[in-house]
């Protein structure tokens, strides 16, 4: 049996490449989401942990420091350096001056910063043996005026010693001349440096020479850090977050984890829709290499081979495939991750492909899912070959199965199918986000599942009505192409399957984003009242300069600022919820439209006052004049009055309980914050155009700002949604390649099943044309019976995605009726393209040769 099996392998390899060529691919990215994530950890590992300080003092964290950039930058005072070096064990204690929120212009007023969205630093400078950089040209910044920059970044923008730089900070801008270029010792990991001296970073970033932003702190030989963080606790007390240089590395890597797992789920992503479309073509092609099998497995039946044998033979072959192809994958995965590796290295994060880290666990991972994977989807078909009668050598079975009642399939399909239908109007019946969500959850899997089981008995229906118009318009070659596609309903079920799933995420994806993107534009033609709104880019606050400016601005009339705190609130059910909450300045009728269920904007501005989401506030038992307490960040406390209850929809302005303040009692919690956007009306008498060409050229010194109308309000809104559902796209493009596979696959070994039929045809007058014309008609119907499903599921899907939608707020429903039709044309395409190769052999037959084949 282990001959017959490795012959009838080697025999049917050909056959098995197309399936092979899934597990490669599901492999491939698999083992090089690994080997890239393995290969930046172990990278940023060295870098952390060769330049973390023995121990680092930090201003006290808490849960609520990440929530929203504020703008402002947590310090602690700097007289600490001189307090620690008295410590004993200390050797040295240095202030670190630093911030993140800066931007970086040279004299054209270009960004320096990187544009990957790693962050831009400026920062004081001092030399030690773990210093990130050294210097390699000119000399170390003196005095108010000079500063260093990273080589990397010198050489992308074209920048030298002696050139000038503009700084953004959050105290205001100031001008450098570059005196020297400091040049990584390990790896880039992609951000802009920029140094200065010390005095100068305390003064210019932070506002005051008493302040750091931490004080790094140098241990005594035979002092270990652990030993020394805690005598420097004593001295300092528990008001501030104490690291050694292994917490600190730490700490670092899992901030850098959540960049990773970005990429890692992402082409995990690629890697399940590859497993899920691959495991229908596998189970389609064994079940089609087992029908054309059923006399050679009768024989070995006969021969005396039990059930047993035949079944392990045939999941010795699905092993084999399996091996063969995660060995391929692997392979294919290195050179995935090799490619990441550059790709990265092209948007500054300058990492060694000679450092590449191939773990154990990539391997194993890999052969798992190559191996496991094709033994699973070859399960099925193995035990259906295992049932094939000793008798079958003596008879002309042609297609095992074909004729087989469905019963079971529909009533598995129907139990499931009403199962998943509950559920999803379960979702529509939901009244709390996360119900809702789990139950769309279920009902998708649920009606996916259901599909799949029920595909073959919607077959003859479905592709009676597709391929109705054949006979008609392509005379008998069409009504062959439709019986061909009929022939067989489990064999075009499965085929038809792979394509389904791709096409069902398109649709419910696009019903999705296209609902969002419509809700958004009604919430903000509803909401914004300003003629611009002046925002960061990347919507990071700005410094209050550049607010000055538009003040400044001729023609400028109501300026509107908005600033953000994250804080906890504490509510009278006990509930205690992280959110932020915005601040505006009492003008906010004019640049934006509220709708109030109880007060008004003026008793929610006013000072200790807030206005909260008023279904927010029924469900935590919240009314108007209820006093919440609240936490700050820092570890501060105070307490709000309810003052306002607002009927926006959702969450209002899209952070849990819709809260928003005035500014006078933001700037008492958060009093070094930053304006996180401007909203401004034009003058009486200035047009919205000019207003804009003015804004436009007094904010031209800061490029990170940008002046936006509704109309680039509601682009920007949905490009950020596009970014989305170009991944989703992505996926779905890979899951159609492989369905495509699929199709070859089934129509290639459908003509070698067919081949003394064709000699037939071809016998009794059936030209090269028309037989290809046959092949290419049954794939083109397959293909749209696949989209027709999809698109189906996929519309329902989306349907309840948008009851889900609904309940934050996002109630406009949109059917993209032009992406619809796309894709049922692509799926012509699609059908077409998949026929080429067999239609081409079919039509290459020697029709004596094929007519004597049995």
């Amino acid at each position: 049996m282990l001959k017959a099996t490795l012959r009838s392998f080697l025999a049917h390899k050909g056959r098995l490449v197309l399936s092979g060529l899934a597990i490669v691919l599901s492999v491939a990215f698999v083992a090089g989401s690994l080997v890239f994530s393995d290969t930046v950890t172990r990278t940023f590992d060295r870098l952390f942990a060769s330049t973390s300080a023995d121990v680092q003092v930090n201003p006290k964290q808490d849960s609520l420091s990440e929530t929203v950039p504020t703008g402002a930058v947590e310090t602690v005072p700097a007289r600490l350096a001189r307090q620690i070096r008295s410590v004993d064990g200390v050797a040295a204690a240095r202030i670190d001056a630093a911030a993140e929120n800066v931007t970086v212009v040279d004299d054209r007023n270009n960004s320096v910063g990187p544009t990957s969205g790693a962050p831009t630093i400026a920062t004081n400078w001092y030399v030690t043996d773990r210093s990130p950089v050294r210097l390699t040209s000119g000399h170390a910044p003196r005095g108010s005026g000079e500063a260093l920059l990273d080589a990397d970044t010198a050489d992308k923008k074209h920048l030298r010693i002696g050139d000038s730089l503009t700084v953004l900070a959050q105290p205001g801008s100031f001008t450098v001349r570059i005196v020297g270029i400091a040049t990584f010792r390990t790896t880039n990991p992609g951000a802009a440096l920029v140094f200065l001296d010390t005095a100068t970073a305390q003064a210019k970033l932070l506002g005051a020479t008493d302040r750091a932003t931490s004080i790094s702190v140098d241990a005594a030989p035979g002092v270990s850090d652990a030993a020394l963080k805690r005598r420097i606790a004593r001295q300092l007390g528990s008001g501030y977050d104490l690291k050694t240089a292994s917490e600190q590395a730490t700490s670092d890597a899992a901030d850098l984890g959540s960049f990773l797992d970005v990429i890692k789920y992402v082409m995990l992503g690629f890697a399940g829709i590859a497993v899920l479309v691959g495991i229908f073509l596998i189970v389609n092609t064994f079940s089609m290499l087992i029908a054309q099998r059923t006399r050679e497995l009768g024989l070995l039946r006969a021969l005396g081979a039990d059930r047993r044998q035949v079944r392990r033979s045939v999941l010795t072959e699905a092993v084999l495939l399996g091996l063969v192809g995660s060995v391929l994958g692997l392979a294919a995965g290195i050179g995935l991750a090799l490619g990441l590796i550059r790709l990265m290295s092209a948007f500054g994060m300058n990492l060694k492909s000679t450092e590449m880290v191939i773990g154990w666990g990539t391997p194993v991972a890999a052969f798992a899912v190559g191996v496991g994977v094709t033994f699973v989807a070859a399960y099925l078909p193995s035990r259906r070959a295992s049932r094939v009668s000793p008798m079958a050598a003596l008879a002309d079975a042609e297609i095992a199965g074909a004729g087989r009642p469905l019963r079971v399939r529909a009533v598995a399909g129907a139990v499931v199918g009403v199962a998943g239908v509950a559920a999803l109007a379960g979702c529509a019946a939901a009244t709390k986000t996360a119900s809702a969500s789990l139950l769309l959850m279920v009902g998708i899997v649920l009606t996916l599942l259901a599909t799949v089981i029920a595909g073959p008995l919607l077959v003859r229906p479905v592709i009676r009505v597709l391929g109705g118009a054949f006979p008609a318009v392509f005379g008998s070659v069409g009504r062959l192409s439709q019986r061909n596609a009929l022939r067989n309903p489990r064999r075009t079920g499965a085929t038809a399957a792979a394509l389904m799933v791709g096409l069902a995420l398109v649709a419910g994806m696009s019903v999705a984003s296209a609902s969002m993107s419509k809700s958004f534009d009604e919430q903000i033609d509803k909401t914004l009242g300003a003629d611009f709104t002046v925002q960061n880019a990347n919507f990071t606050p700005f410094p209050e300069e550049v607010t000055d400016k538009i003040r400044a601005t001729e023609g400028a009339g109501l300026v509107v600022r908005q600033r953000f705190v994250p804080l906890a609130v504490r509510l009278p059910d006990g509930k205690r919820v992280k959110t932020t909450a915005a601040g505006y300045e009492a003008q906010l009728d004019d640049v934006a439209h509220i709708t109030y269920s109880q007060g008004d904007s003026a008793a929610a501005l006013a000072p200790g006052k807030v206005a909260m989401d008023a279904e927010f506030a029924k469900e935590h038992h919240a009314r108007v004049g209820t006093v919440v307490p609240v936490d700050l960040p820092g570890g501060r406390t105070d307490r709000l009055t309810v003052a306002a209850l607002t009927d926006q929809g959702g969450d209002g302005f899209g952070m849990s309980g819709g809260l928003f303040m005035g500014m006078g009692t933001l700037e008492k919690f958060l009093p070094d914050g930053q304006d996180s956007a401007v909203y401004v009306n034009a003058s009486p008498g200035t047009g919205a155009d000019v207003l804009r060409a003015r804004l436009e050229k007094a904010l031209d010194p800061y490029p990170q700002v940008q002046v936006r109308d509704l109309a680039d309000y509601k682009k920007l809104v949905h490009d950020q949604i596009a970014v989305l559902l170009y991944l989703v796209y992505a996926l779905v493009g890979l899951a159609i390649v492989i369905a495509v596979l699929g199709v070859v696959n089934t129509l290639a070994l459908s003509v070698v099943e067919r081949t003394r039929e064709i000699g037939l045809l071809r016998a009794i007058g059936l030209s090269r044309r028309q037989l290809r014309r046959m092949i290419r008609l049954e794939s083109v119907v397959i293909a749209v019976f696949g989209a027709v499903l999809g698109l189906t599921l996929g519309v329902v899907w989306g349907l309840a995605i948008h009851e889900v939608l609904a309940l934050q707020g996002m109630e406009a429903l949109a059917i993209p009726w032009g992406t619809i039709v796309a894709v049922v044309v692509g799926s012509v395409v699609v059908g077409l393209a998949a026929a080429l190769l067999p239609a081409l052999r079919a039509s290459r037959m020697n029709v004596l040769a094929a007519i004597a084949h049995e």
